[in-house]
């Protein structure tokens, strides 16, 4: 049987303990944005885990998150074995989470193929998607080989981190050397690279042998490659804390920056249009959901007068706008946001200033 149709062959990690800042006020400590119903069927959690059921059986799955969300994310992945669903004790960004699940990989599966898939993203074409997964899976069986999900983009972004390919009409298999990353850019420089159509947008998805990426974070982090083999090697009943007493010394560093961008053997899979929407902020929801512009209520009835394409989430509330446009308007049981969806990526700037003057029963 071919390793694209073998769910035993691919193992998934899913990477599920960010914070989701830019969307408080529902997004919580204990229940950030991957937890929550933002758009589509079931949380971002719950509709992630689905598409990756598609590729792999829920044993070959391995779930990083945090310490505090750890309980609430085996609620919602009641199929995905207890002992698979690692909570750090402290974040150390996804270089550290990547190799750890990387090394427990290793250890339970082999030298397997393996995707890592952030749990917070929307996509629509959800076939069209898988279809591109199993083709790079076949591509991994080269030695060394590390592919990085690349979106066609659909207009000058300033939320996104940009790919910059080296076009090669010889690619197999429609992989793309990758030349450099490029980090969320200006508007100008946004409209730069969408014009010159050799960039992609970097969906943060992975495709890999476990043995690879191992390989490449011994050479370019060795440090953190050490102490993450340390809790690997821990006995079950020893785990937890070695865990503990390992991870914290981990480098507070991103794949990208740490392996990535250093290594030769990166290429780029061009997904196509597979509806890719990461959700980053209240502005990408509303685009999302009122992609013909107007307003909309996630919850809650909205009345308006003189108003127009605002983006209202209030449970049990009548809200009334009257004379305003492009607003975002969020209520909690506790807590109430409101703001020009031009701003929603500052909204991160509120739930620091929450934890400056110690207002943590917020966070």
């Amino acid at each position: 049987m071919a390793a694209t149709d073998n769910k035993q062959e691919f193992a998934a990690l899913v990477l599920a303990g960010g914070r989701g800042a830019r969307f408080w006020p529902r997004s919580r400590v204990r229940t950030p944005k991957q937890l929550l119903n933002i758009a589509g069927e079931g949380t971002m959690l719950e509709q992630t885990l689905a598409r990756v059921r598609q590729l792999t059986r829920p044993e070959n799955i391995w779930i990083i998150t945090s310490a505090e969300q750890r309980s609430s994310v085996i609620s919602q992945a009641a199929d995905v074995p207890t002992a698979q669903i690692i909570g750090e004790p402290v974040g150390r960004n996804t270089a550290p989470a990547i190799g750890l699940g990387a090394e427990l990989i290793l250890r339970a599966r082999g030298d397997v193929a393996m995707g890592v898939f952030p749990s917070d993203h929307l996509i629509r074409n959800r076939s069209k998607f898988i279809s591109v997964l199993r083709a790079g899976i076949a591509e991994t069986q080269r030695p060394g080989r590390l592919l990085v999900l690349g979106i066609p983009p659909e207009r000058p972004e300033t939320g996104y981190g940009y790919i910059e390919v080296i076009e090669d009409p010889r690619a197999r298999g429609g992989l793309l050397r990758v030349r450099r990353f490029i980090e969320k850019p200006n508007a100008a420089t946004a409209a730069k690279l969408v014009q010159a159509g050799n960039y992609y947008w970097n969906a943060g998805m992975f495709l890999w042998r476990a043995a690879g990426i191992l390989e490449a974070l011994a050479e370019y982090l060795p440090g953190t490659s050490e102490r993450l083999r340390r809790i690997a090697d821990a006995p079950r009943s020893k785990f937890t804390s070695a865990l503990q007493r390992w991870y914290s010394g981990c480098s507070n560093i991103s794949i990208d920056y740490a392996v990535l961008e250093k290594s030769p053997n990166l290429y780029c899979l061009p997904a196509g249009n597979i509806g890719w929407n990461d959700l980053g902020n209240w502005d990408a929801v509303y685009r999302e959901l009122a992609p013909e512009g107007g307003s909309i209520a996630t919850a809650g009835e909205l009345m308006e007068i003189g108003s127009a394409n605002n983006l209202v989430h209030a449970p049990g509330k009548l809200i009334a706008l009257l004379g305003v446009k492009d607003l975002a308007v969020i209520e909690t049981h506790d807590a109430l946001l409101v703001l020009p969806r031009s701003q929603a990526q500052a909204v991160k700037a509120v739930v620091d200033q929450l934890e400056k003057s110690g207002k943590t029963q917020f966070l």
